[in-house]
């Protein structure tokens, strides 16, 4: 069993709707990295169309995206 991943960053989205919540994701993982993960929590059920998306096009690594309850939660492994 492997362990689970720690995030270099975490990002609170709650209450934010399209297309703030990849605007700000966006913004964070330039201050980032190569290689460093950042964690999502975000309430608009858009995230789970759009973070898929803007990682295709951005070149970085979706590590894995949910639905817990009310609340979608992803990672994001910075590639570029």
């Amino acid at each position: 069993m492997s362990d689970p991943i720690k995030p270099d960053v975490n990002l609170d989205l709650k209450g934010l709707l399209c297309p703030m919540p990849v605007v700000k994701l966006q913004l964070a993982v330039k201050k980032m990295a190569a290689g460093q993960i950042i964690e999502g929590v975000a309430t608009d059920p858009g995230v789970m169309a759009d973070i898929p998306a803007w990682a295709r096009t951005s070149g970085n690594e979706l590590v894995s995206i949910e639905q817990q309850g009310k609340e979608y939660h992803f990672v994001v492994r910075k590639t570029t």
